[in-house]
């Protein structure tokens, strides 16, 4: 009878990528409901501002970092490199670029077929409670949906399985929103699930990613006044938006607008044929195997 090796059994499964991507979400959720206490803790003593939202949204995201970095290096027990400081700066501008380009490009597009009008401004001081939300979604969900889900799906299916998963989840998630309609959940995971995962896919680090993220969000509620995934915060802009919601988005937001897909799914191609042209797509772990790469 053969003896069943239970030191090798419990390797493959704590060293399996669905159980570290099981572990690794629960040490950001962790971050999160830390980061949440400390506000809960603190809010009598100081009292809510736009400074003690944007203080607390920027907390949230550094802890998530932190516990991202304990992940990695005590649980992978592997280099952190996702968030590696050589030439971050640079990644970080190239993606914040693309972000205010696609959400300037597409607003421009639905400003030039009547759907978009200034009305007035409102005080820079708005902005920071938009960039304090831009912060923390950036940094909190591209490490859960990049960092975390597409780099395990990934080594576990390969690349093309994580790409349409996390596109199609991340959209799907949207559709507890505020305002959400099915075309703001198919619009999400065209234009953000491909771009943000193609994205990702050629610089195999979160810094681009996390960028274009920020500057989307930051761009679209902060500059332009337009609500983000269904939530409404006042941007420097004040505006009138009016046509149907295929033009618009809706109550939703540009982003869920037939330009918005249209524009930020062509750029996500775009990065996406970089990608598979750099030979940076991943096989299935059983080709991987067969073929000794694993």
């Amino acid at each position: 009878m053969p003896v069943i090796d239970q030191k090798s059994i419990f390797g493959h499964i704590i060293n399996h990528p669905l159980f570290l991507l099981i572990t690794g979400v629960a040490f950001i959720i962790a971050a999160i409901i830390i980061a949440g206490i400390f506000g809960d803790f603190v809010v009598p003593y100081l009292g809510h501002s736009a400074w003690f939202d944007f203080s607390m949204n920027a907390l949230t995201a550094a802890l998530a970092i932190v516990f991202y970095w304990l992940f990695v290096r005590f649980v992978e027990r592997k280099s952190f490199t996702d968030f590696g400081s050589k030439g971050a700066g640079k990644e970080w501008l190239v993606g914040a670029a693309i972000g205010v380009g696609a959400m300037a490009l597409t607003i421009g597009a639905i400003a030039l077929m009547g759907g978009y009008r200034v009305t007035g401004f409102n005080a820079p001081n708005v902005l920071i409670g938009m960039g304090g939300i831009a912060i923390s979604s950036g940094v909190v969900e591209e490490i859960l949906m990049r960092g975390l889900l597409f780099r395990f799906v990934e080594q576990w299916l390969g690349s093309w399985v994580a790409l349409a998963f996390s596109a199609i989840l991340f959209g799907a998630l949207h559709l507890g929103n505020p305002n959400a309609t099915t075309l703001a959940g198919v619009a999400i995971a065209l234009e953000a699930g491909i771009l943000l995962a193609a994205i990702y896919m050629v610089t195999r680090r979160l810094w681009a990613a996390i960028g274009l993220h920020m500057a989307w969000n930051f761009t679209q509620g902060g500059i332009f006044g337009v609500a983000v995934s269904g939530f409404n915060e006042p941007g420097l802009l004040r505006n009138q938006m009016q046509g149907s919601d295929l033009l618009t988005g809706g109550a939703f937001g540009a982003e869920a607008s037939l330009p918005a897909i249209l524009i930020c799914t062509a750029i996500g191609l775009y990065c996406l044929m970089r990608a598979i042209r750099s030979g940076r797509l991943v096989a299935p772990s059983w080709q991987r195997f067969k073929t000794g790469q694993a």
